[in-house]
């Protein structure tokens, strides 16, 4: 049985980024608080947490006057960077680039859309992190919409200006943006603007993905269980070949799924560490 490992599998940049800026300063002996997980994986935040990160909640912040607190790289909100100057507290921001361009760019559109009435309406997960910090670049008053469900807390005769949580799927964020668009011709409105807001190292996996699911006659996805990223990949995978399993460690791993198997594909979310997806790999080699 041969078994490959996905070459475009492994951390994406900005959480590759945070994680090596968070381990640096743990190698040079300094204590590191970090504002929420650093990353959505129960197994690398267990190792970071080895090497003496601590993860702190915002309800921590006062007591922490003159530490180091890291932003992660889903980003915070405008208060939040406000509550950590004022409490002489050093920020280590960690907050993607990409999403730091996100935030500038809601923050942009919702200052010059208080004259028009435009209302920011944002494609992603409710009670995210990332989507936390968006809103606060929008003043907190960002319309969240996850499907159509949501349609009713937009007003489709004003003007909308939609944007997306990096991480969701592109397929996704264009059917929210057509029907949208549907619901607003019908009100006599055409004042929408889609931006271009999902992070591509995330939305150009899917394609490759796909053609990786259907090359394997079983896919082993490793992702950690609160990873919205993980959730749409393996979608992808499954999508594409029935025999596709979720996993956070070789302890989930059941060798009944190998019966009669040819080739296995082991793959994962963008917040997997590609050290974790080689030992699944490796382990799955030795059954």
């Amino acid at each position: 049985m041969k078994v490959t490992i996905d070459p475009e599998s492994g951390f994406c940049f900005g959480v590759d980024r945070a994680i090596q800026k968070a381990e640096t300063e743990l190698e040079a002996g300094n204590p590191v608080f970090c504002l929420g997980e650093m990353v959505h994986n129960k197994v690398q935040m267990d190792l970071l947490k080895s090497k003496g990160l601590k993860v702190i909640t915002h309800n921590d912040l006062p007591a922490l006057k003159g530490q180091k607190v890291m932003v992660r790289a889903h980003g915070e909100p405008p208060e939040t960077f406000k509550q950590l100057q004022e409490l002489g507290i050093t920020v280590l921001n960690a907050t993607c680039p990409i999403v730091t361009k996100l935030q500038q760019k809601i923050n942009e559109s919702f200052l010059s859309g208080e004259s028009s009435g435009a209302q920011i309406v944002i494609y992603g997960k409710p009670g995210h992190a990332e989507v936390a910090g968006l809103n606060g670049n929008a003043g907190n008053v960002a319309i969240i919409v996850n499907s159509e469900i949501d349609f009713g807390k937009m007003d489709f005769s004003k003007p909308i200006r939609l944007f997306s949580q990096t991480t969701m799927d592109a397929e996704g964020y264009q059917m929210m943006g057509e029907g949208i668009l549907e619901r607003m011709n019908e009100a006599g409105n055409t004042d929408l603007v889609i931006n271009k807001s999902v992070c591509r190292q995330v939305s150009g996996r899917a394609p490759a993905l796909r053609s990786f699911a259907n090359e394997h006659d079983v896919i082993v996805f490793v992702g950690g269980s609160n990873s919205a990223n993980g959730a749409y990949l393996f979608s992808v995978c499954k999508s594409e070949n029935i025999n596709s399993f979720y996993i956070s460690n070789t302890e989930d791993i059941d060798i009944k799924w190998f019966e009669n198997a040819n080739s296995v594909g082991v793959t994962g979310a963008t917040s997997t560490p590609g050290w974790l997806i080689k030992q699944v790999a490796e382990f799955i080699k030795r059954l």
